[in-house]
This record gives structure tokens, C-alpha cells and sequence, in this order.
């Protein structure tokens, strides 16, 4: 049994390239702490890739376990209904593969004590 695993780091997307920075920095962080982990880009829309599309790149590379994360602050409407929809039908096509959903990134107790602390930081302290 194959046991390739990758993360998908998906956004809204925007008509800005530079949008996706943030994504693309937290990227090279997770690279950096996982060498051996496959992690990708993938975008709900205005941006390529697609989340379908990378699913199945990963899959035709082997990977057999894919955690989407979105890199959105809250569970708003894509996350309760669009994108559950996109996983659904990208583990019909890969039955091989298990694809999970995580939470909105920004749910995260970490993320949220580090949205706290920042925002502290930018009341005392001056702004970087």
C-alpha cells in the first residue's frame, strides 16, 4: 500500500495574483517543517489551480491520503456547502484515495491566539 500523503492549501481565490502570498509563504513554512510532504495550491475560483484538477494530479502521482485545507477564516456558505460538494466528488472519482476536509484554518485555536496576539501587538507596539 502506497502511503503518499499531501496537503491542498485552498483559497477563495481573487483577480489579484499577490492575494495569494499569504498562501504561498504558508506553503514554503510547511515545506520547510515536512520536506517529504507533497503540499499544493488550489482555488475556488478567479485562480488556477482548481481544487478538482490538483486532486487529480495528486492522485495520478501516487498520493493516497489528501487533507484540503481551507485557508479561509470561518466556515462561511463555500466551506458549509460548495466545497464539501468538490470533496465529495473528487472521492467518488478516487476511491483510492482518502480525501478529508479540515475545518477553515482560521477556526483553529492557534490561528485564532495568533490573530489575538497580532492584533495586541498592533496596539502596543508599532506596526511592521
Amino acid at each position: 500500500m502506497n502511503d503518499k500523503n499531501a496537503v491542498v492549501l485552498f483559497g477563495h481565490g481573487a483577480r489579484d495574483p499577490e492575494w495569494a502570498r499569504p498562501m504561498q509563504r504558508t506553503r514554503e513554512r510547511l515545506l520547510a517543517l515536512a520536506p517529504d510532504l507533497q503540499v499544493e495550491l488550489a482555488f475556488l475560483e478567479f485562480m488556477q489551480p482548481t481544487l478538482e484538477g490538483v486532486i487529480d494530479k495528486l492522485t495520478t502521482q501516487g498520493v493516497r491520503r489528501i487533507a484540503v485545507v481551507p485557508m479561509f477564516i470561518a466556515q462561511g456558505g463555500h466551506l458549509k456547502s460548495d466545497v464539501p460538494k468538490l470533496v465529495a466528488e473528487a472521492r467518488a472519482r478516487h476511491p483510492e484515495c482518502e480525501i478529508v476536509q479540515a475545518l477553515a484554518v482560521g477556526e483553529a485555536d492557534s490561528v485564532i491566539a495568533a490573530m489575538a496576539a497580532y492584533a495586541h501587538r498592533c496596539v502596543t507596539a508599532p506596526l511592521t
